[in-house]
């Protein structure tokens, strides 16, 4: 079933290439080229050390849930059973906000997500401009990221366009070699 999702749509491109004339097709590794400027690190810093914060956040609150809990363990049998159910319920409504500030942070529409977006976008976008500006001057009629889920059965490492990519964002290419 894989392979057919995959065939078709390159037989389509296949098609559609020799139905429009000769189309000239290049390809960038935008993980390589995001690594390589150098605001990235900055950025990638930045977000590592908000995850830290957040994560020794959590950790404190996962410990004083652990802490109330082995209270209770130890004077359970010193409890009424109505004192023991209200400690029961205490232990699960700490649980639960232990759980809700992880998803606050790091959920799919957490704080986490929301900040790397905010730092990264403005690098991806200026990523964009130049991969639609060496295209455009190249003669490129469709570049592909070699990097995302599109899955590449050839590509000659000539159209690949990271490193002029690099260059038109500024950035030396000279002596190093893209991460391919």
């Amino acid at each position: 079933m894989r392979v057919s999702r995959v065939l078709v749509p390159l037989l389509l491109l296949v098609g559609v290439s020799t139905a429009a004339g000769q189309q000239r097709i290049a390809f960038i590794n935008s993980d390589d080229v995001l690594n390589r400027i150098p605001e990235y690190q900055t950025v990638q810093q930045q977000v590592d050390r908000m995850a830290a914060e957040w994560e020794t956040e959590i950790e404190a609150k996962r410990r004083e849930v652990d802490q109330i809990f082995q209270e209770y363990q130890a004077r359970e049998l010193l409890y009424t059973s109505e004192e023991r159910k209200n400690k029961r319920e205490e232990i699960v409504r700490a649980e639960e906000e232990v759980e809700r500030l992880r998803m606050q942070y790091f959920g799919p529409e957490g704080e986490l997500f929301t900040e790397q977006d905010k730092l990264i976008r403005p690098l991806q976008e200026r990523i964009l401009a130049a991969v639609e500006e060496v295209a455009t001057s190249e003669g490129y009629d469709y570049v592909f990221d070699r990097t995302g889920d599109f899955l590449f059965l050839f590509a000659r490492e000539q159209h690949d366009l990271s490193d002029k990519v690099l260059q038109e964002l500024g950035i030396d290419t000279e002596g190093s070699q893209t991460g391919r």
